[in-house]
């Protein structure tokens, strides 16, 4: 076999020059397991868990569809026909809430409209399902069972919320429809009996089988400028990603000055001579220059979106504030788990702040139709609090009870618990001993990195 590394001396070969090169070939080093097995290994419990996560989130909401707010308004009066007392809107509302299909995927709220604009003004509701004051009425007219004309056409309004998301509103619809639907027609099949017995003629302008109108119309559109009501998701997954890429920036930068670390670009290869530090104190450094960084990198990030790309955003400087102390936040928890964990952190941070939030942030498929693990996940997962805070910052007028109250309690919340994780993981290596390089070997390194400087600091002085 070759040797590993062949070194030539001045005496043995053409050049004077000592040269080293190494005789390791890649037919050598693919025979190693490790080589195989580690990157397999690795690669497939993380695709494997990404797979399951995000995938497992998106693949079918409806079947896990639970408790997804909407309010229900009826102002309907009833009216006396033929000696008895009728309300179709009670009938309606009972009748939504005794379905099934209906109480098992949606919370219904009972409220009045001005109650419902205000819960769906505070991202508390996907939709509204409006019963007008005369439902009854009209109903009576359009089947000649009550002598008036003032009526207009049967109809129930669906008030939707796309500032809440398009996905939940798509949701809620899809549900409350056809259970509308089905409610008008049994309402059509009994007034047509009604009608039947007493002689009297539908009216020719509804159907008499299906009598009552479903109309939908937007509460508050979401503004011109906001992908569609997605720009909330899109700048707090890009606010992640300064805190997380910040964070591998910062520590890679650190640990290369530190020289616990290689600097290489393209041809270019460098080793400083290792200092002693202790863990605790590498990490403070690391907490430090990222305080500075991430900040601006998500201040970097506005800018392109608001200023070049025009997205629109009331409040530029609270929107910087909170996505950047969210950013912070990540970045404080990628530095604590690769001082706790070495490399393998960047992996678990990956898989904690960017994969698992992704899936449960409900930034596009709304919480209450992810499965019932990522709803858990949810509750202290990062990205759904930041998305929390940035929506109510874009679309409903930056209101503490509309999300940014939540977001930032909780985000502060993550913060203390990543520099709590971070302190008490580098403190216990340090009081073990655990250092990052054996003091015996820092003694050996840094006396050779010495004296290996001194012949080019003489060679570069030009007295």
């Amino acid at each position: 076999m070759d040797p590993l590394i062949a070194v030539r001396t001045p005496g043995s070969g053409d050049d004077e020059t000592s040269t080293r090169t190494s005789g390791l070939r890649a037919s050598h080093l693919l025979r190693a397991r490790t080589v195989w097995l580690t990157p397999v290994a690795v690669a497939g419990v993380m695709i494997f868990l990404v797979a399951l996560f995000y995938v497992g989130s998106v693949v079918n909401p409806v079947s896990h569809l639970s408790g997804l707010p909407v309010a229900l308004v009826n102002e309907d009066h009833g009216e006396t026909v033929l000696g008895q007392h009728l309300n179709v809107g009670d009938e309606i509302a009972s009748g939504l809430r005794g379905s099934h299909a209906v109480a098992s995927r949606l919370t219904l709220d009972a409220a009045s409209l001005a109650q419902a604009k205000d819960q769906m003004g505070r991202d508390g509701a996907y939709a509204t399902i409006v019963i007008p004051p005369d439902l009854t009425a009209s109903l009576l007219a359009a089947y000649d069972l009550e002598p008036s004309s003032d009526h207009a056409k049967p109809a129930v309004e669906l008030l939707t919320n796309p500032r809440a998301g398009s996905i939940g509103v798509q949701l809620a619809t899809g549900v409350a429809q056809p259970a509308l639907h089905h409610a008008s027609a049994t309402v059509g099949h009994t007034l047509s009996q009604k009608a039947s017995e007493y002689g009297r003629t539908p009216s020719a302008a509804i159907s008499a089988g299906d009598p009552i109108t479903i109309g939908t119309t937007a509460f508050r559109r979401v503004p011109p400028n906001s992908a569609l009501g997605l720009s909330a998701f899109y700048i707090s997954l890009l606010a992640i990603m300064c805190g997380f890429l910040g964070a591998i920036l910062v520590n890679s930068t650190i640990d290369g000055a530190l020289g616990y670390a290689t600097t290489e670009i393209g041809p270019k290869w460098r080793q400083r001579a290792p200092v002693a530090i202790t863990r605790w104190q590498t990490l403070v450094a690391k907490w430090a220059v990222a305080a500075v960084t991430v900040p601006i990198l998500t201040g970097i990030l506005l800018l392109v979106a608001i200023g070049i790309l025009k997205m629109d955003a009331p409040d530029t400087g609270l929107l910087w504030a909170f996505t950047s102390f969210a950013a912070l936040a990540i970045a404080a928890g990628t530095l604590a788990l690769f001082a706790a964990l070495g490399s393998l952190g960047q992996l678990v941070a990956l898989l904690l702040f960017i994969y698992l939030a992704l899936a449960s942030s409900g930034g596009t498929i709304p919480l209450q139709a992810l499965p019932p693990a990522l709803r858990f996940v949810a509750n202290v997962e990062p990205l759904r609090q930041v998305l929390d805070g940035v929506r109510a910052i874009l679309y409903f007028g930056a209101a503490g009870d509309a999300g940014l109250t939540r977001g930032l309690v909780l985000t502060s919340i993550g913060l203390v618990f990543w520099v709590v994780v971070g302190c008490g993981a580098t403190r216990f290596y340090d009081r073990r001993g655990l250092e990052r390089i054996e003091p015996g070997e820092l003694d050996y390194v840094q006396p050779s990195a010495a004296s290996a400087a001194v012949p080019r600091a003489l060679t570069l002085d030009p007295t």
